[in-house]
């Protein structure tokens, strides 16, 4: 669809140090910068774990079972962020000289998201005392429910928004439950779970746990305790020990470096497309640094090697667009175990074994969403749509269509015809169709499905999520109706300028400044990701040359005032490209720095295409 190119507004950037490149000093003000020592990225620089409510009961309860060396049983979830959450958890644990420790992911064709009661039964069958979601938890008031029944101890570590009541678990560490002060409620699954285990080492150290700590710097007083703890984490970052040393035939070990979880905490968040605030950042910037310096577990360099990417320039959108998409693929077609056990896995070539396997379900993965998705833009053909006359949202159902991929698919329809979207697959029992849905900005997707459910008891079974994502069941037989209220509630909360797909840019450039050192400039600005979004720019080019690469991709030379440029436009609708009758073209543009046989060269990597005016 045709899209509305918006500048953005000057603001000041003043407060910004005059070293900074005066185009990224205003890039940094336009995506919400406040000061300079948001930009300095250090790891004493994060928020305190005492923030987050819950953390000190987790704490105590999870040093009552290592004492007493219960069963723990991690219960993760099936995308990358629940993967790397898992894989976080089991490694602490281990650090901590606890080996009495496994997990278990359900399946979601079996079983469906979070800790179900099924998923609670097998956990009590394997012996579990003590159950620890990851990623989920907040609202599966059922399962928890059923563990508590079963004489269980469950502490749920989540970030998805809680409901109208919490799960009776011994304690919660969400900072998006109501009464948690923490500051930044951005935190992915894996970054609650880094958190949790950051308060876990401090726990453990007051507890004498350890052997020694010399590498890390201890309170002098309790009001330095905060601060203290975030200044030891700096350390472990400062010092690059990849070793793990403990001896678990006694009750003390040595204190472990907990920044070598970086790596899985940066993976995991820009996976999960949660917003990247100053926190976040942190977090995502030390983990790109650990990886680059070669300090990565051998799942993670496995994953690298196979995607084909550099890992000494590893960029975050890596993370979403290279690594992320395998480790998903075992959790949409088949079982999740297997992306959390590459993370696990001990030794270099046991991780390339599990990453081909995860390399070749991806492309699998692919196939499937493609075949999907020109089904769904075929039933969109036949209820013929236009432009003009797009619905206000979109839900659609195949009895086909494969439970695996409906996100991926729903993201695409979204981001082709920027209406909130919802594509749904039939569950196993086939009385009921699960249904991934992903929204445009200024409509909160999980707040729009409560509304429907407060309003229409019993037509939605079960829903949770996020501004921009959310999953739900309904029955089959109620999809005509639910597809009704879908539609009708948003067009009610949907005002007429949020329905124009919109493409922001941060001007045009000079061409001083379209330039191999300004592109690094831009690359090391970062980390970019979701809500701090990597610079795109606007001009108009002299069109050169265009030619389909790769079936939908549109290869293009282009000239600005006597400078030419390789360009490149991805998944271009090729009845529209290549046009030998355009001469001129505007492009919305991220610079980037492609490099081939070890050589680097400046391309224009195209968000957007039309014909000049």
């Amino acid at each position: 669809m045709n899209k509305v190119i918006v500048r953005r507004e000057k603001v000041d950037d003043s407060f910004l140090p005059a070293s900074l490149h005066p185009v990224i000093k205003q890039i940094y003000a336009s995506r919400g910068v406040q000061s300079s020592n948001e930009l300095t990225l250090k790891a004493n620089q994060l928020i305190s774990v005492e923030q987050l409510a819950g953390i000190h009961d987790a704490c105590t309860i999870l040093y009552q079972a290592m004492v007493a060396n219960q069963t723990i049983v991690i219960v993760g979830d099936f995308d990358a962020d629940g993967a790397t959450s898992t894989a976080l958890m089991m490694t602490a644990l281990s650090m901590f000289g606890y080996t009495n420790h496994q997990f278990l992911v359900p399946n979601r064709f079996e079983y469906g998201y979070g800790l179900t009661p099924e998923i609670v039964n097998i956990a009590y069958q394997q012996g579990a005392e003590l159950l620890i979601t990851v990623d989920s938890g907040i609202s599966c008031i059922a399962g928890v429910e059923k563990a508590k029944s079963l004489g269980l101890k469950v502490i749920v570590t989540d970030h998805h928004l809680q409901g109208k009541s919490l799960p009776p678990a011994d304690a919660i560490i969400n900072p998006n439950q109501h009464q948690c002060s923490f500051p930044s409620k951005a935190l992915a699954g894996v970054g609650v779970a880094f958190y949790f285990m950051l308060a876990m080492r401090k726990y453990l150290r007051e507890q004498n746990w350890f052997f020694s700590h010399e590498n890390n710097a201890q309170p002098e007083s309790s009001q330095d305790a905060d601060l203290s703890e975030n200044q030891s984490l700096q350390n472990d970052v400062n010092n690059h020990d990849s070793s793990n040393q403990f001896n678990t035939s006694k009750p003390k070990i040595t204190e472990p470096n907990i920044a070598q979880l970086l790596d899985l905490v940066a993976l995991g968040t820009v996976a999960d497309v949660v917003s990247l605030d100053a926190n976040n950042r942190i977090l995502v910037e030390q983990g790109l640094k650990r990886i680059r310096a070669g300090h990565t577990r051998p799942g993670i360099q496995a994953l690298i090697e196979i995607a084909g990417k550099n890992q000494q320039r590893l960029m975050a959108s890596d993370f979403g667009f290279a690594l992320g998409p395998r480790i998903n693929a075992a959790g949409r077609l088949d079982d999740m175990a297997y992306g959390i056990n590459c993370l696990l896995a001990a030794d270099l070539m046991s991780a390339r074994v599990m990453a081909a396997e995860l390399d070749s379900l991806n492309k699998s993965r692919r196939e499937i969403e493609q075949g999907m998705q020109y089904e769904a833009e075929t039933i969109m053909k036949q209820l013929n749509f236009t432009e003009e006359n797009l619905p206000y949202a979109i839900s659609l159902f195949n009895e086909q269509w494969h439970q695996g991929v409906i996100g991926i698919v729903a993201g695409r329809l979204k981001e082709k015809f920027h209406r909130p979207s919802i594509v749904f697959a039939q569950s196993d029992n086939g009385l009921e169709l699960k249904g991934s849905a992903r929204s445009i900005p200024g409509l909160h997707i999980r707040d729009l499905l409560e509304h429907i459910d407060s309003q229409h008891p019993g037509l939605i079974a079960k829903f949770g999520g996020h501004a921009m994502a959310a999953g739900l069941t309904i029955l089959k037989e109620n999809f005509a109706l639910f597809q009704q209220h879908f539609h009708d509630y948003a067009k009610q909360w949907l005002d007429h300028d949020l329905l124009e797909g919109k493409v922001y840019s941060d001007g045009s450039l000079s061409l001083t400044e379209m330039t191999l050192d300004f592109a690094e400039k831009i690359r090391h600005a970062g980390p970019w990701g979701q809500n701090f979004l990597e610079p795109v720019f606007d001009d108009e080019f002299t069109l050169i040359q265009q030619r389909i690469v790769g079936e939908k991709h549109l290869k293009m030379v282009v000239e600005k005032q006597g400078q030419v440029f390789d360009a490149i436009a991805f998944n271009i609708n090729v009845k529209q490209w290549p046009n030998h009758n355009a001469s001129r073209v505007y492009l919305c543009y991220r610079l980037d720095i492609n490099e081939f046989r070890g050589k680097q060269s400046l391309q224009l990597m195209v968000e957007y295409l039309t014909l000049s005016a």
